[in-house]
């Protein structure tokens, strides 16, 4: 780039001016690669019209830092809270909160009602067309696999570590005796002052079962009131598995090769209705909770420690497949109850019995489900020391809490995961109980 200086008045050069000499003259600018890439660097060539400056050097060298406007490199820590609280929880009088903000579905409603005068078809992509979604096929498989050895893992834990359960409501405590802190909401509670009354617990109780009614075409026929029957349900993990691309013989499911066609909220194309095959048989065993601990013997002592890492690290993979299958694949979940359906559309079983649940004539509020409806935490009090003194309700607010698969893992061998620690308060130092009052 070559550039004209402007033109002014300037002193002729003389020896007085040691060198220096001010005349008209040219400069070239050609950028130059310099040692740090946030530096931009020219060089200059100076030619002045005087002939006598001509003997001078002309070449400078220039730099200047400008700002990076690029990404930034530096990735910015997670930082994780010194103690951190668990989700309120949600009053039961009420309906729960929309996972995605109101006004965004009804934008979403009114652009497709637009299309859908217009006449113009709903722009739908796997699996929303009802094809599968091939980069998500080998994540599904993963997940039924680490389901069936969480089932398997958890299942020899408890013959290991005692688990407890109130016989009165849903509440279980992880450790060698029940805690003595007073939040029992059962029916007969206000006899015994909120006490719990503590049985031995079941892998249900622990790995709470969630169940869907499986079905051969989530585009299908929607399930009736009057037909609920002729559906099995199985656990809503496993459902979500098969309605990604796993093939299980005992519950077929429907592969399409054409896409639906969708104007609006109707469907004007899917392809035919095609009937559902007989059922080959019941759920696989492995996949199912039912009787697991018979199943499964309890584990030698020394491979204690590794069956609890392995039993947690399948719960892991199982939150986070389910959390990764969920982005695409819809499932609903009832807005009063704890009913789960997976496929684009809810059933019409009349089986809510929650708030006001007359009012709607037993029918579901469906709307979209969250990963804590499909796979729940389940969360138990956290013990720092199995073998000391029952918790305690006047130091409550000293103990933290863990998802009871990972308490269970915990006290097994297993370590602690680190976004764990901040909701089982380990820094906390619990007081004894005549200390308690003195601290503020």
């Amino acid at each position: 780039m070559l550039q004209q200086l402007p033109a002014g008045a300037f002193a002729p050069w003389t020896q007085s001016n040691k060198g220096a000499s001010l005349g008209v003259g040219e400069f070239k600018m050609s950028r130059i690669p310099v040692l740090r890439s946030s530096f931009h660097g020219f060089k200059v060539e100076i030619a002045y019209n005087n002939a006598i400056a001509k003997t001078r050097p002309r070449t400078f060298f220039c730099t200047f830092r400008s700002p990076y406007r690029g990404r930034n490199t530096i990735k910015k820590h997670e930082i994780i809270p010194q103690n951190a609280d668990l989700p309120p929880a949600l009053p039961k009088k009420k309906k729960k909160p929309y996972p995605v903000p109101l006004k965004k579905i009804q934008e979403a409603a009114r652009a497709d009602k637009k299309l859908a005068e217009m006449g113009i078809e709903k722009p739908l992509e796997p699996p929303k067309n009802g094809l599968l979604a091939q980069d998500l096929i080998p994540v599904a498989y993963q997940v039924l696999d680490a389901w069936k050895v969480l089932i398997k893992g958890l299942a020899q834990l408890m013959h290991v570590v005692p688990v407890h359960a109130c016989s009165e409501c849903s509440e279980i405590h992880v450790g060698l005796i029940g805690h003595d802190i007073q939040d029992c909401r059962g029916t007969t509670s206000g006899a015994r002052r909120s006490h719990h009354l503590w049985i031995k617990a079941s892998i249900n109780d622990v790995l709470i079962p969630i169940e869907s009614y499986h079905m051969f075409d989530p585009f299908g026929r929607r399930i009736k009131h009057e037909t609920r029957f002729n559906y099995d349900r199985i656990p809503a993990v496993v459902e979500l598995c098969i309605q990604a691309g796993v093939e299980l013989q005992e519950y077929p499911s429907r592969r399409r090769t054409e896409p639906i066609r969708m104007i609006g909220r109707k469907v004007i194309e899917m392809g035919g209705i095609v009937e559902e095959p007989p059922l080959c048989g019941s759920l696989v065993a492995e996949l199912d909770t039912h009787s697991a601990s018979g199943r499964f013997p309890p584990p030698p002592k020394e491979e204690v420690p590794a069956v609890a890492r392995e039993t947690l690290f399948a719960y892991e993979r199982v939150k986070w497949g389910v959390r990764k299958l969920m982005r695409k694949y819809t499932v609903k979940a009832c807005g009063y109850c704890s009913e789960v359906h997976v496929g684009p559309w809810g059933h019409n079983a009349k089986l809510c019995g929650e708030f006001k649940h007359q009012w709607r004539d037993g029918k579901h509020g469906w709307q979209d489900a969250t990963v804590d409806e499909v796979f729940p935490p389940n969360y138990v009090w956290h013990v720092e020391d199995p073998t000391g003194p029952a918790l305690t309700s006047g130091l409550k607010r000293f103990y933290g809490k863990a998802p009871a698969v990972v308490e269970v893992c915990v006290q097994a061998g297993a370590s602690v995961p680190e976004k764990y620690k901040p909701m089982m308060r380990l820094d906390i130092v619990v007081p004894e109980d005549e200390e308690a009052r003195l601290i503020a």
